[in-house]
Formats: C-alpha cells, structure tokens, sequence
C-alpha cells in the first residue's frame, strides 16, 4: 500500500512509509532505506523512498538460478552436496574491539565476520576419534557402558521428534557425557538439512552450536578449524534480502523515526546519536520528513558510533556514510553534518560523541539503541558494567529522547540449559517467520541469508560462555529495571508509532502481531513475541 502526499489521514506523519522509488545508490546505505540517486540531472524531480514488496528483483548473488541446496550427509540426498557450512561463534554487529576480547580470539575477529568450517566430514572425524580414545583399552569406560550409552541413545531417539532430541543432545553435552552426545549428533545430521522446514533448518545451525560447544569444551578447539567469510557485497545483500523477508528492522527504524520526528517537531536545530549506524539508511526517511516541515527543516547533525562488522559490509569507514547522507540532506534542502566515532559501544567516552554543550543555541539531542545494547558486556561479564555505564552515558547528556529495539529473549545470564531452550523456542518462530516469505527452500540466497544474518548468533549463543558469548538478550522488563535503575523515565508512545508499524507490516504476513503494552510496542509471530520498542527521557 503506498501513500501519497495528497492521500495521507490525518494525524499521520507524512510519508513516513510506502513511498514510490527511485533511482538508488546501491554503495551508500543498509538495504532497509535505500537513498535515491541525487545526481544533478534528476534534482529537478523530488524522490521518495520507499519498502520493495518481496517479490520485485533484489541483489543477486550469481547470474543463474540455484540449481542445489546444502544439507548434512544422508542417504536420501543423492543430488545435493555433502557440505553444510558450520559456522564459528559470530555476531552480527559484533565489538570486537572490546577489551574483553583478546587479540587471539578468532571468535570476534573482524576478519571473519561469518565463519565456515570447508569441510564438515572433519568435525565428525573429530567426532569419531574422541569416541574411539573413550572406548580404548585402560580408559575409564568400557565396553559395557558403550552397549548401555547405544541403549540410553535409542530410547531418546524412538519417539521423539527433532526439538526432543536436538534437547537431548544439549542435556548430554551438560552432563559431559560426550559419547551419547556424539551418538545423538550422528543421528541428528540425518534429521536436519539447511533446505527443509523450519525446524529442519533451525536444526541444522543448532547442531553446529552444539559441535562447537563439545569441541571447545574439550582439547579439540574449534576455532582452528580453516574458515572464510563472504564478501562486503554478498554480505550487504543477504542483510538487504533478510531486511525484505523479515519486518524486524523496518520495526525498529520506523518506529524510532516517528519517535524522534515527534519530539522533534518544533526544534530548529537536531543531535541524533545512533550507536549502530551501519549503512546509515535509518535516517533517510527521517530527513526527508524533517525537510518537509511547514516551518522548514531544521539544521541535522548527526552522530555515528561503528562496529567492525558493517564496516566491512559497506567496504570502507563512517566517511562513506557521512557523504552519502550529506549528498541527499543537500538534494532536500536541509542543513546537515556528520560525525563519525569508529569504536564500539564499550569504548565510546563523551568526547566522541561530538556533544555540543553551552552553545549559545544548544541542540535538541536524540540517542538510538537499535539492536545493540544486548551486544555491551554487563555485570555478568565485567565489573566494569559496560551496559549500565552507556546508559548513564547517554542519560548524563539530557536527550530529549533515546530509543531502544531489542529482541526479546532472555539469554544474557541464563543457564545452558535453560538458555539452549529459549533459543530453540524463539528462533523457532523466527525461521518459521522467514518461511512465510514463500521463498523456495533450495534457493541459494535464502540459504545464504540464515547463514550470515541468523545462524552465527544462534551459535554463538549455543557454543560459547564468558566474554565470549556477545549474544546475550534480555526480556523487556529487565531493559526496563535498567533504564530505570540509570535515571530514566519512560515515554508514552502517541497511536501514530502504532500507526506507522502497522503500515510497515501490511506488506508481510498476517501471522505478524504488534501489540503495545508498558509504554513498549511488542512485534511478535502468531503467539511468540520477538522484538519489542520503547522510548525513555
């Protein structure tokens, strides 16, 4: 549904979504607002941005069609390669230069922002070899335990579906009985298949969280094994591709947009920090609206905190996205500034920030937490509290809104177990989520698109502890305690935020559920929450 300038209700902030595209750049920006080509030959026709529907042409990763898709070794699957990429402990938008990860930690390294094992037969020869030096003679197990762990292994496995034995798995991981773990992990590389359903799919990364959770628990360390990462290109299209299928970053974005346009709305002169900038694309819509205001744009500056990670996917520093945005603020006629602080969240001070206090005419300042703070260590990792600390960072520079996106889960101090199981329960939702798209389950980029945008942060999860897990979310009411807890007062949304968020999802599945509750939106798959937005002063 697309909505013009002459057809908008009213009380809606205009053109905040579904606007009619144009020629873009496709270098400049994240692939969730796309900036329009602002040469000088098209500056006499103003350009819109606006969402693609999910069936126009996108990125392409090779000029032919997917003629076959990657599962685990099984006798059925005479016509499809033996490979499945397995996958090191990664982040998304990862702080790899967080003190608390040391140089010789491959797991955060920014050289290999989605890692791959070559050949996935070399985890199960690891596998094989740990299982013949238990069994050995004058080992502590022998033949008889070997018999009652093959008895124990076919009791989980006979009647149970893949959720109870992928559980299983886990449990004997937990309770280091490594040879029923390794028993069940031969089973399940029959079960799983990075092509099939859902769970099938989901299975297939859990499982290599779990190989690596028993290889590095032992002397085998996973991390050695040879792996690569896409390209800065491939990977900005799986992010672009991700962003079509899934509405959670458009959530985000156009929620934190109509927050800030709101509380905005009078200032003559704007701050926005935005601790994740990535591509920029975010404040594309934004400046467009603010360049429309009856009263005239208002001056912009905007700051914006980097991490390794979107870095390499947009093939250079912050200065590309401080161009890009500057080029297409002129093409609107609005006064605009850029300020870059290459550094993650745990190191940003207030010098970097660029804060410009005691000025004759201060600025009304905005600060937004898209999907990052789960990323900061907090007390449970440090003493130092990194997470608290950015919070009474932000709150000590008086903005006059801060925006926060999380999803929600509750993985930060949980238990393996207990951990291992809300993972399942939410990723669950989130790939049945992505199936709703209609994409066929042999296509490549679909395949591609878990692989670097959603499985390396359900390994991670699954496979790491201590400093080393960088996943690690926390359910609303605990984000709430937090801000609270650092001075905050929440903010109560206006219905146009519900408005616009609901707009947003008429181009996906119905299944799709946006609820507002504790002064937060909830954006949740048929019954299963998933992300949740708040806005605090």
């Amino acid at each position: 549904m697309q909505t013009s300038e002459k057809q908008q209700s009213s009380g809606t902030i205009p053109g905040l979504y579904n606007q009619p595209m144009q020629q873009i750049e496709p270098y400049c920006f994240s692939p969730l607002q796309i900036v329009p080509d602002v040469s000088p030959e098209n500056d006499s026709k103003p350009t819109r941005v606006s969402f693609q529907s999910d069936n126009e042409h996108y990125f392409t990763l090779e000029s032919s069609p997917a003629t076959s898709c990657i599962v685990y070794d099984s006798p059925s699957s005479t016509n499809v390669s033996p490979k499945l990429t397995s996958f090191l402990p990664q982040v998304s938008q990862s702080y790899f230069s967080d003190n608390y990860h040391s140089s010789d930690n491959t797991y955060g390294s920014p050289n290999s922002g989605c890692s791959v094992v070559e050949d996935g037969s070399e985890l199960r020869h690891l596998l094989r070899d740990l299982e013949i030096k238990l069994l050995e003679p004058g080992s502590d197990f022998d033949h008889s335990f070997s018999s009652a762990s093959s008895n124990q292994t076919a009791d989980i496995i006979h009647g149970s579906d893949l959720k109870q034995v992928l559980f299983a798995c886990a449990e004997a991981i937990s309770d280091e009985n490594m040879l029923t773990a390794a028993k069940l992990m031969d089973v399940l590389e029959n079960m799983v298949s990075v092509c099939g359903d859902p769970i099938q799919r989901l299975g297939a990364y859990v499982l290599e969280g779990l190989r690596a959770r028993l290889l590095s628990s032992g002397s085998l360390i996973y991390k050695k094994l040879n792996c690569k990462e896409p390209a800065g290109s491939d990977l900005m299209s799986y992010m672009h591709i991700f962003s079509q299928i899934c509405p959670y970053y458009k959530f985000a974005y156009q929620s934190a947009n109509a927050v800030i346009y709101e509380a905005m709305e009078k200032e003559r002169r704007i701050h926005i920090i935005d601790f994740q900038i990535a591509q920029g694309g975010q404040w594309v819509s934004l400046i467009e609206q603010l360049a429309e205001r009856p009263s005239g744009p208002p001056y912009i500056r905007i700051t914006g905190v980097d991490d390794s990670q979107s870095n390499y996917a947009r093939g250079g520093g912050l200065s590309i996205v401080g161009q890009a945005l500057s080029k297409f603020a002129a093409s609107r006629g609005v006064p605009f500034e850029f300020h870059g602080a290459a550094m993650s969240g745990c190191e940003v001070e207030l010098e970097n920030l660029g804060v410009r206090l005691g000025e004759e005419e201060e600025e009304a300042l905005a600060v937004n937490f898209p999907f990052m703070l789960h990323h900061v260590p907090d007390e449970s990792v440090s003493t130092r509290n990194h997470r608290d600390q950015l919070l009474r960072l932000a709150r000590s520079l008086s903005p006059k809104v801060v925006t926060l996106v999380e999803q929600e889960s509750n993985t930060n101090t949980a238990a393996f177990l207990p951990r291992f199981r809300e993972t399942l329960d939410y990723y669950t939702a989130v790939f049945e989520s992505i199936d709703a798209a209609a994409r066929p389950r042999d296509d490549k980029q679909r395949v591609s698109t878990e692989e670097h945008c959603v499985a390396r942060d359900i390994v991670n999860i699954i496979a790491c502890e201590g400093a080393e897990r960088v996943e690690r979310h926390e359910p609303f009411g605990k984000w709430r305690s937090r801000f609270l807890m650092a001075g905050y007062t929440p903010c109560p949304l206006s219905p146009m935020v519900s408005v616009v968020v609901k707009e947003v999802l008429k181009n996906y599945s119905k299944n799709y559920r946006v609820e507002e509750r504790e002064e937060a939106l909830y954006l949740g798959w048929k019954n299963r929450v998933l992300s949740t937005f708040s806005a605090w002063r």
